[in-house]
């Protein structure tokens, strides 16, 4: 009889599994990382600085450190070696981050049409090839990320990708948003791989490239801006909007109406809910008056949480709710910065970015009816889950799908959660180990003291 009721404890134990212990996992990672890390970090919006003040502090012109003398910065440079050191969001201000900025624009300065063609073109491309004629379960990001892979290489290399070329952009994406999720380690064969590839390419741009870098930074800029950060935030944001279509039906069906102002507004809603970016960190080059008798001064690290800043001044912040966005304020005025802020650093697509997703969430639904019961999180660990039936099919098996979809994301859970928080744990001591960016500008700052002229007056 004992036996018997240790063994259905047991049971009940392991059946509870999904429901309590990724939260706890979650939890424990957190203060892991922050024991890692050290207190650097101020929280905007937090205890110091408001809500109110976030606008204010993060557009101040003192605000614009981005790496060096953040140990937080060591982390970033981590997961996207190699090229950190040259890519256009880690860059401090100067003559180097103008020159690879203004050749970023230079590549996105697609007139709309043509971006928007090319998003359908390529959309249409992968679809067929990826989920066909027949209801599929599918891992949105996965399925979402060559789409982005072939538009940014066509955008660069003003040509149809070639499927080698694919894989080998999708590989170094997925392997850098695995490692940023905690997911899985990084695998620096892969991204060394397109290093090599774009190395051989660079006479092939449909642009000049950012005078100043190397053949080899020049590739580590092709590699970081365009088929790192480009594809997996795409891919990313893909993901939380189909996601988003595939839980409300009527959004879905405003995607098939044609009225872009109506589907703008599910997709203001859907980057309000999750933004691509959870914390933005910079580091103050000078004191700022926060108005009140107290400043921040010089070399602070500011972490800027965006989740956090969407959620304040909104009703039910956590309800999806496009018509927020129909009759209120302009999104200037309201604490939505899905792009950031246009003072320090806007992400440099802010433009291009909606008009794609648009045009290439318009050919999915067109093909598909999604549906997903899967858990929808802003970091997304899971990849979005989504059950995807062609149009003309019957869904006779709906529900049954649903269930299995279901079921095998709450197991999921808790493996990964486990997996996030070892991995995580070692990548972050890993990191603070081989501290790449402080070493990196510890030997810039040699550099400059060994060329300084000699002014001792000796000869």
């Amino acid at each position: 009889m004992l036996t018997a009721l240790v063994l259905l404890a047991a049971l009940a134990v392991l059946a509870s599994l999904p429901w309590w212990l990724p939260g706890r996992v979650v939890a424990l990672r957190g203060r892991v990382f922050a024991r890692i890390n050290g207190d650097e970090g101020i929280p905007v919006p937090g205890d110091l600085v408001g809500v109110g003040l976030f606008r204010d502090v993060y557009s101040h012109p003192a605000a614009g450190g981005r790496s060096r003398g953040a140990v937080l910065s060591d982390l970033f440079w981590y997961w996207l070696s190699p090229g950190a050191h040259v890519h256009q969001e880690h860059l401090e201000a100067g003559e180097r981050y103008d020159e690879v900025a203004r050749a970023t624009r230079r590549f996105l300065a697609v007139p709309r049409g043509e971006a928007e063609e090319l998003a359908r073109r390529c959309a249409a491309r992968v679809l067929d090839e990826g989920v066909g004629e027949r209801a599929r379960l599918v891992r949105l990001r996965d399925l979402m990320m060559p789409v982005w892979a072939e538009f940014y290489y066509e955008l660069v290399f003003g040509e149809p990708c070639p499927r080698a070329a694919r894989d080998l952009i999708v590989g170094n994406a997925d392997d850098v948003v695995t490692a940023l999720k905690c997911c899985g380690l990084r695998h620096m064969a892969r991204r060394d791989r397109l290093t090599r590839y774009l190395l051989g390419r660079l006479d092939d741009v449909r642009h000049p490239l950012p005078d100043g870098l190397s053949p080899e930074e020049q590739a580590y800029y092709l590699q970081g801006t365009f088929f790192n950060t480009a594809v997996v935030q795409m891919s990313e944001a893909m993901a939380h909007l189909l996601m988003v279509l595939a839980r409300h039906p009527d959004a879905a069906a405003t995607a098939l109406t044609g009225d872009d102002r109506a589907f703008d507004r599910v997709l203001q809603e859907t980057l309000r809910l999750y933004p691509l970016f959870g914390v933005a960190h910079r580091i103050t080059t000078g004191d700022i008056d926060l108005g009140d008798g107290t400043t921040l001064p010089e070399g602070s690290v500011l972490c800027f949480d965006y989740p956090e800043f969407h959620r304040a001044g909104f009703a039910e912040p956590d309800r999806f709710c496009p018509e927020r966005f129909r009759d209120g304020p302009a999104a200037r005025e309201v604490n939505h910065i899905p792009f950031g802020m246009p003072a320090n650093r806007p992400c440099p697509a802010w433009r291009l970015a909606p008009l794609t997703m648009r045009a290439a969430a318009r050919e999915t639904v067109r093909r598909y009816a999604l549906a997903t019961a899967a858990a929808h999180t802003r970091s997304l660990p899971n990849r979005g889950p989504c059950l995807l039936v062609p149009r003309a099919a019957r869904a006779r098996t709906r529900r049954a799908a649903l269930l299995f979809l279901w079921s095998r994301d709450r197991v999921e859970d808790v493996g990964r959660s486990l997996v996030q928080l070892v991995l995580g744990t070692y990548m972050v001591w890993d990191a603070r180990r081989q501290r790449l960016c402080e070493r990196h500008f510890a030997q810039f700052a040699q550099m400059e003291t060994d060329h300084a002229p000699d002014r001792s007056g000796s000869r």
